[in-house]
């Protein structure tokens, strides 16, 4: 009796943390991606080209969100995760704020590099977390759930954003929005517990006490044991031009809407919000759910699960981008919303279970790195360069920006492999690290 009253709570513990970090989350999705639905009212208010919005969106972002990451990472794994976690919260969500204050390009890019440093501390600490409270076969199921918040993130900042925006204007929406996410601090530092290190893994003969005081390994050594996993190394790739895709998408689609459809904000927030939201949660769920069941049976489906998405994606884009009728493109893009977020539990579960727990963090960030250099940095701006060559160079005008994103399609082929070939070597890497 006793040691099942345990067993419950520490279930409860796990589930109300996992709750608390999707918090967490939403805000930080809120914050890294209100600025797509705000973006049009800011390009005329400062009056910004596209490929200006694209390093606001993109690149400028990015660079400071991946460089922060893997040293923010390396404290997660060595101190006290959840004052990473607070800290972090607190500071991306001022600079939020801050950036309703931004007169000029330059003032908005430092606010914004301020909120990609802040938030490269979120990721990798709530996988390293989320590690220690569920055991590995049910990892990429948590972690799907978990991710659930890149939908409800994005979704609830456009359909807040869109019509805070039209309502008192996108100074105010970022103002809002920001000290919303100051107010979660103190729960995160009174109620989130720590969890003992690898405390969900199996081992032989080791104590949660001798887990705990384990000694992180440099991070030359995790350097060195990523490169070796050939799984994640192919795993990486697949996932950073799958983002180059589909960031690209995600941040150019308002604007898209409203200057090839002639939505308002607030339309364009309800339509992308709930495509987002709900697509995007069915997606998640589905990927996780999926490649936990299959890879029951044969590992290699926690890489063909994503590989699959990630190529159906390219007929799809190209019914949403060319065809004339708003319903059937929105319908198009739903499907994309879905397609594009199966691979989040499969990916962040097969990463975090081809690891030692002392690397988690790391390793987390290190696919933060790899992922976001490539997809969130260059992905948006490759794409708003190409909008404003397209409009100036071949006098596209608005049409100019459909093609560009059209462009962005392409990087789903590559990626498809990349995963498929990641697979080869899942099983093998895994039991390696087990």
């Amino acid at each position: 009796m006793a040691a099942s009253n345990t067993v419950n709570r520490q279930h409860k513990r796990a589930n109300y943390s996992l709750a608390l970090l999707m918090c967490v989350a939403v805000f930080s999705y809120i914050d890294r991606t209100i600025i797509a639905v705000l973006q049009e009212g800011i390009r005329l208010e400062l009056g910004l080209s596209d490929t200006q919005l694209g390093m606001l969106t993109g690149l400028g972002f990015a660079i400071f969100y991946t460089l922060f990451a893997i040293p923010i990472a390396r404290i997660a794994d060595t101190w006290v995760r959840k004052y990473v976690i607070a800290v972090a919260l607190c500071f991306w969500s001022l600079m939020t704020a801050g950036s309703g204050l931004a007169t000029s390009f330059l003032g908005l890019l430092i606010f914004r590099i301020g909120v990609a440093i802040g938030e490269a501390g979120s990721v990798p600490t709530t996988h390293s977390l989320i590690s220690d409270y569920y055991p590995k076969e049910k990892r990429a199921t948590v972690l799907s759930i978990w991710g659930l918040t890149l939908s409800i993130g994005p979704m609830t900042g456009f359909l807040l954003g869109g019509w805070l925006n039209d309502l008192v204007g996108w100074r105010e929406t970022f103002i809002i929005f920001g000290l919303a996410g100051v107010a979660l601090v103190p729960v995160i530092l009174l109620t989130l517990p720590e969890p003992v290190r690898g405390a969900t893994d199996q081992h032989d003969d080791k104590t949660a006490d001798s887990r705990s005081a384990e000694k992180a390994p440099d991070l030359s050594v995790v350097a060195r044991s990523l490169w070796q996993l050939r799984s994640f190394r192919y795993l990486c790739i697949g996932t950073a031009l799958h983002a180059f895709s589909a960031i690209a998408m995600a941040n150019w689609n308002a604007p898209f809407y409203q200057r090839i459809h002639e939505l308002s904000a607030t339309e364009v927030g309800i339509y992308l919000g709930l495509i987002i939201g709900v697509g995007g949660a069915l997606g998640t769920l589905a990927g996780g759910m999926l490649a936990d069941h299959l890879g029951r049976r044969d590992s290699r489906f926690y890489m063909w699960v994503p590989a699959a998405a990630t190529l159906l994606v390219i007929p799809f884009g190209l019914i949403q981008y060319l065809v004339p009728n708003l319903a059937l493109s929105l319908a198009a893009a739903f499907a994309i919303g879905v397609l594009t977020s199966v691979y989040l539990g499969p990916v962040n579960g097969t990463s975090q279970s081809l690891v030692k727990p002392g690397m988690r963090a790391v390793t987390s960030a290190t696919l933060v790195f790899v992922t976001n250099i490539i997809g969130m940095g260059l992905g948006p701006l490759f794409t708003g360069m190409l909008s404003d060559w397209f409009s100036v160079g071949f006098e596209m005008g608005p049409d100019s920006l459909r093609y560009a994103i059209l462009c962005t399609l392409l990087a789903n082929v590559f990626a498809g492999v990349a995963y498929a070939y990641a697979s080869r070597f899942v099983d093998r890497d895994m039991k390696a690290n087990a």
